[in-house]
């Protein structure tokens, strides 16, 4: 199993903690990842990504061109990803801030209230989670468990408080999947 995922979003939305933290949850399930983060020009307010590939075979490079999955945090986002995203991908965004549909007939489109969770669960700042966890549940390229052990990894002792509202969100994301609480084409 092969994935390819592009998340973007504006500065702050933590678009390189998530894409991270996915790279250090492979790692610990013993897949070859590659994480590549695009800053740029981006820095002052436009669209910065990152690239994180998660594969059970050698990772040839981290560039991707034809993303399996992109997360789009932002409309600029989805505009610009969307359209690279191969026959069959999934797009997931946080319908709370991106509000644009995708056409496209051929990929699955999941629009994910993150925002809106994350604001019911008290922190704002875990929309990113709830994403994480809808798309780790819906590709399968990884365990929830290993997620929740990268994370107890990267938060490390200082911000071990916040494991529980983290959980809380992925697995948010995960009931969002397993219900089929979303839209899809």
């Amino acid at each position: 199993m092969k994935q390819e995922l592009i998340i973007a979003g504006f500065g702050g939305q933590g678009v390189m903690s998530m894409g991270q933290l996915l790279a250090y949850a492979g790692m610990k399930e013993g897949k070859h990842v590659s994480w590549l983060p695009s800053y740029g020009p981006e820095q002052r307010g436009g669209t910065a990504n990152v690239s994180v590939v998660i594969s059970d075979k050698e990772v040839g490079s981290p560039v991707i061109d034809k993303p399996t999955s992109v997360i789009a945090l932002n409309n600029p986002s989805f505009e610009k990803f969307e359209p690279m995203l191969i026959e069959g991908g999934d797009l997931f965004t946080n319908s709370n801030l991106v509000d644009i549909s995708s056409k496209r007939e051929d990929i699955y489109f999941l629009p994910v209230p993150a925002t809106e969770i994350a604001k019911n669960l008290k922190m704002e700042r875990v929309a990113g989670m709830v994403l994480l966890g809808a798309f780790i549940t819906k590709t399968k390229v990884l365990s929830k468990d290993s997620l929740l052990e990268a994370l107890i990894n990267v938060l490390g002792e200082k911000k071990k408080h916040l494991i529980g509202v983290n959980e809380e969100a992925i697995l948010a994301g995960e009931n969002l999947i397993e219900k089929k609480l979303f839209l899809t084409k």
